[in-house]
């Protein structure tokens, strides 16, 4: 692997070209992206040595050993399209989307992985912050977080994927193997259920409080770490989020429901022994995931 192409380089993309060259990559690391001004931060950064604007990038993805899509999922969508008809035997697409269904199935129609293409190892690392943006990319970002991988079924690793997950191995992530669709249900309830819950909070304080200056004051005042830790991630981008729920729909409004249920479960015992139950399930989780 001497030359990687990184397709996207916000918050995960440039904190990947940072983890690439902290962990001892020598070879050339080339973005693109959707504005000249968050390629212009990589390349300052030493995220990336080089960049293409959008509409020129295909020559540059072409002469790559290793493609990493690091856009939002709509866009993965989009680059494995435009991509799999310029891609050989030799060269390797990863991507960092957060679900992976739809990603897993339009690979398989568009013939990556088969004799003569492309590989295509599909990925999710765990881990970014309730902002995007190349300015907040870090070397660290993926120091004992969770990468996820989610290849199909039936195909032998390549060299470069292996080597690709060997560089993964050197950011600091651990990693896992998971069947797509299993992927998608477990981070509809860990990672996309948490957001849509901090949205959702944050949206209905906004909503409830925004014409009244008095009680916004009030809640700024004393609103204390409970309030700020619970409604952090209402200040995640929907640029993102929106094609999140795109493309996990079901998963996700599947979690909503559960905790519709269980939220109106505790409503209705406020006043009953019940809610010391809730609580009691609450620490016993709290205490497994430590």
């Amino acid at each position: 692997m001497r030359r990687v192409f990184i397709v996207g380089t916000g918050l995960i993309g440039a904190s990947v070209g940072l983890a690439l060259r902290a962990a001892g990559f020598d070879g050339e690391i080339v973005g693109t992206g959707p504005t000249v001004e968050t390629l212009k931060t990589a390349q300052a950064l030493g995220a990336i040595d080089s960049w293409h604007p959008r509409d020129t990038a295909d020559s540059a993805a072409a002469a790559s050993d290793v493609i990493l899509l690091a856009g939002p999922v709509l866009s993965i969508l989009d680059w494995m399209q435009r991509l799999a008809p310029q891609l050989g035997e030799n060269q390797l697409v990863t991507d960092v989307g957060s679900t992976k269904v739809q990603i897993v199935e339009l690979a398989a129609k568009l013939g990556y992985n088969q004799p003569g293409k492309a590989r295509f190892l599909p990925g999710h690392p765990m881990a970014g912050k309730e902002s995007g943006g190349a300015a907040l990319a870090e070397a660290t970002l993926f120091q004992n977080a969770m990468w996820l991988f989610t290849p199909a079924a039936s195909t032998t690793p390549s060299a470069l994927e292996t080597e690709w997950r060997s560089w993964v191995a050197k950011f600091g992530a651990h990693t896992m193997d998971l069947d797509p669709a299993r992927h998608d249900e477990i981070c509809a309830w860990v990672s996309h259920l948490p957001q849509m819950l901090s949205t959702a909070l944050a949206a209905l304080l906004e909503d409830t409080f925004a014409a009244d200056p008095t009680r916004r004051e009030e809640i700024a005042a004393i609103g204390g770490r409970a309030l700020r830790e619970t409604t952090r991630l209402g200040a995640s981008p929907y640029s993102m989020w929106r094609d999140i729920a795109l493309s996990n729909a079901e998963p996700i409004a599947a979690t909503l429901n559960a905790l519709e249920q269980r939220l109106a479960h505790v409503r209705e015992n406020l006043r009953t022994p019940e809610l010391k139950e809730e609580f009691r399930l609450a620490n016993e989780f709290r205490k497994r995931s430590k």
